[in-house]
C-alpha cells in the first residue's frame, strides 16, 4: 500500500525509516508538477501590522494593564494552563476559581482586580451526581451565582457522516455555548479528554490555534486543565516537562501553573507558577503557595496556608532531613510541641517526630 504522505516527509526522515525496516533507501520518483502554492504578497498586505518601536510604546501605554483573575497566576485575556497529576485537586481549584470570578470575590491570598464575569465551565470529568456531591452537605446545597454556568459533555450527540474531526466539533460546540450564555471566562476541564492526543505536536498546535481563536473571537479569558504523567523524578522541581503532551501547549500559552503534592505531607498541596507574561514570577521554587483540600460546610475547596520553598516538599529524604532537622531542633528548644512545629514548617507530624533531637 502506497503511503500518500511519503512525498511530504523530508529525505532524512525517509532514510531513518528505511534503516529501521532493514531495507535500502530508494528516493521516491517525483513527477514534475507546476507549483500552484505561490501566494502573491499583495494579497497578504494586511497580515501584519508594522510600526516603529516608539509607536508600539505609545499604543501599549494607552492599553489598560491586564487585571488579575487569580492573583499573579492568571490575568484577564490570557490563555492559562493548570496542570497536575490525577486526584490532587485540579477540578476542585478550577471550580473554586470559577465561582470566585462569577462572584467578583477573590480567593485569599490571591488578588482579583477584575469585575464579576459570566463563567462557562466545560466539564469532561464529573457526572451530575459527582458534581452535586462535592457541593452539598447536611446544611444544604452551595448557592452558585447565576453567572456561573457548567456544561456537561454529551458524546452521544456528536455528529457523524461528513464531520470527521471530532475535536473540531467539540470546539464548535463550546463556541455555541459561549455565545448562548454570553461568557467572558472559559474553563475547560480537561483537554486530556480530547481524542486527538495532545502528545502529538501537530495536534497540540491545532488545538492551541482553536483556543486562541476562541479567545480572540469572544474576548475571553481561558483556563485549561491538563494532566501530568507519573513523574519520572519526584525529587526534582515541577517544570514544563511534567505536563502530559506536547510542550507546544505551554510554549504558546500566555501563562501556566501547577499543583504539586508534598512528599512531607500527603495531604498538603502546593501551587507553583510555571510561566507568566503579565507579571513577575511570585510563586516560583523559593515561594510556592501551600494549600489543602477542605470542605467547610457545603463547598469543596482549597484552603491556603502560607508559603515555603518547593525543595521542602520534594521526595528527597536526605535533603529534607538536612534542611529541616536544624529547624525542628531550634523550635523544639523553644518548647514548641510537635504539632506546633508541624504547623510552623508545613510538614507532617510524623516527619517532625523522626527529626526531633533525641
Amino acid at each position: 500500500m502506497t503511503d500518500n504522505h511519503t512525498a511530504e516527509r523530508p529525505e532524512f526522515i525517509e532514510k531513518i525509516r528505511a534503516g529501521a525496516r532493514g531495507v535500502k533507501y530508494r528516493p521516491a520518483k517525483r513527477s514534475k508538477t507546476i507549483d500552484n502554492t505561490h501566494v502573491d504578497p499583495e494579497t497578504c498586505r494586511y497580515l501584519f501590522s508594522v510600526a516603529t518601536g516608539k509607536r508600539w510604546m505609545e499604543l501599549g501605554e494607552r492599553e489598560p494593564a491586564p487585571k488579575m483573575l487569580f492573583g499573579e497566576l492568571w490575568h484577564e485575556g490570557e490563555l492559562c494552563i493548570l496542570f497536575a497529576d490525577t486526584n490532587v485537586g485540579k477540578s476542585v481549584l478550577a471550580v473554586q476559581i470559577g465561582n470566585s470570578i462569577a462572584l467578583g470575590k477573590p480567593i485569599a491570598p490571591f488578588a482579583m482586580g477584575a469585575e464579576p464575569a459570566r463563567v462557562l465551565y466545560i466539564d469532561f470529568e464529573l457526572s451530575t451526581k459527582q458534581f452535586y456531591q462535592r457541593y452539598t452537605s447536611a446544611e444544604g446545597d452551595h448557592n452558585f451565582p447565576f453567572s456561573f454556568f457548567r456544561a456537561e459533555f454529551c458524546p452521544d450527540n456528536a455528529l457523524i457522516g461528513n464531520y470527521s474531526n471530532y475535536d473540531e466539533q467539540i470546539i464548535a460546540g463550546i463556541a455555541y455555548k459561549i455565545k448562548l450564555v454570553k461568557a467572558t471566562v472559559l474553563i475547560i476541564d480537561n483537554i486530556s479528554c480530547l481524542r486527538g492526543g495532545i502528545e502529538n505536536a501537530s495536534v497540540a498546535l491545532n488545538l492551541i490555534k482553536h483556543l486562541k481563536a476562541l479567545k480572540t473571537d469572544y474576548n475571553l479569558s481561558i483556563l485549561v486543565l491538563a494532566h501530568t504523567p507519573k513523574r519520572r523524578n519526584p525529587g526534582s522541581p515541577i517544570s514544563t516537562d511534567d505536563m502530559h503532551g506536547s510542550k507546544l501547549l505551554i510554549n504558546l500559552a500566555d501563562s501556566a501553573f501547577s499543583i504539586g503534592t508534598s512528599a512531607a505531607d500527603p495531604h498538603l498541596r502546593y501551587l507553583k507558577q510555571i510561566k507568566q507574561r503579565s507579571s513577575a514570577q511570585v510563586y516560583g521554587e523559593d515561594n510556592v503557595c501551600l494549600c489543602r483540600i477542605t470542605k467547610p460546610g457545603n463547598f469543596l475547596q482549597m484552603q491556603f496556608e502560607g508559603n515555603s520553598p518547593e525543595r521542602l516538599h520534594l521526595r528527597n529524604r536526605l535533603l529534607n532531613q538536612h534542611i529541616l532537622a536544624p529547624k525542628v531542633a531550634e523550635l523544639a528548644a523553644k518548647r514548641y510541641s510537635q504539632r506546633q512545629i508541624s504547623k510552623e514548617l508545613h510538614v507532617a507530624v510524623g516527619l517532625v517526630n523522626k527529626l526531633m533531637p533525641r
